[in-house]
């Protein structure tokens, strides 16, 4: 019995949080997972996983890293940058170097990481490309200012490039979260003092994040340019 995995995906971040969540979902059900991430894995390389440590925001660097990660294995299907950072900001606080660092990693970054997939998605006829957006680009949160306007950028790249690719069979969509459990998250008890304000009364867990990674990303259909809000009703459309 051939037991090879039949597809490849790209993943970022997924040293922690909800690209581990989405990286292992992915493994379970048998792709062969390239996990991209600033610090090296502590998971070691098998058939189903191949680590690299990379920075999304240098693309040179990173493409013909993850070039050698893809040859020779199953052709790729599917990409999904979870990578991101969420410092908090205010036009009082700011500073050009936070601005930068923020827009470099949440919208140069899931740039960069989809023109490399890109090309590896359309030689295998077509795929699906998974952002992470925000629950933030949406709605106001307090001293939230660039990365909300980060998260709303990664919206609108989300609709563009789903026109743009639409001819090559690549549907391209995004999630946007409200609060989930993670280490992060949990830190100086936020989550806690965020429960109040969520209908639902509770964060989601990564695992429901990584389900929805899935639906969106391995069976790619007629859905496409749309931002998945996950938030327990935090913001409804």
């Amino acid at each position: 019995m051939n037991t090879a995995p039949h597809s490849s995906v790209i993943v970022t971040g997924t040293s922690s949080g909800m690209g581990q969540a989405v990286a292992q979902r992915f493994q379970a059900e048998g792709w062969h997972v390239v996990a991209v991430d600033v610090t090296p894995s502590t998971q070691p390389a098998s058939p189903l996983f191949s680590p690299v440590v990379g920075d999304i925001t240098q693309e040179a660097t990173l493409a013909r890293t993850l070039d050698a990660a893809l040859d020779g294995k199953a052709p790729l299907r599917a990409v999904v940058n979870a990578a991101g950072i969420f410092p908090t900001s205010s036009l009082d606080s700011f500073s050009e170097a936070l601005y930068r660092k923020i827009f470099d990693i949440n919208v140069l970054g899931s740039l960069n990481i989809a023109r490399i997939g890109t090309r590896h998605l359309k030689a295998a006829g077509g795929g699906a490309i998974v952002f992470f957006a925000s629950v933030d680009a949406f709605t106001v949160s307090k001293n939230q200012l660039l990365y909300s306007a980060s998260k709303a950028a990664v919206v609108s790249m989300t609709r563009s490039l789903a026109i743009e690719l639409a001819g090559d069979n690549i549907v391209v969509n995004a999630l946007a979260p409200g609060w989930v459990d993670t280490e992060g998250t949990r830190a100086g008890g936020r989550i806690e003092a965020a429960i109040e304000s969520i209908p639902l009364k509770r964060a989601a867990r990564v695992e429901e994040i990584a389900d929805w990674v899935w639906q969106l990303s391995a069976k790619p259909s007629y859905i496409t340019g749309e931002s998945l809000c996950i938030a327990g009703g935090v913001y409804m459309r």
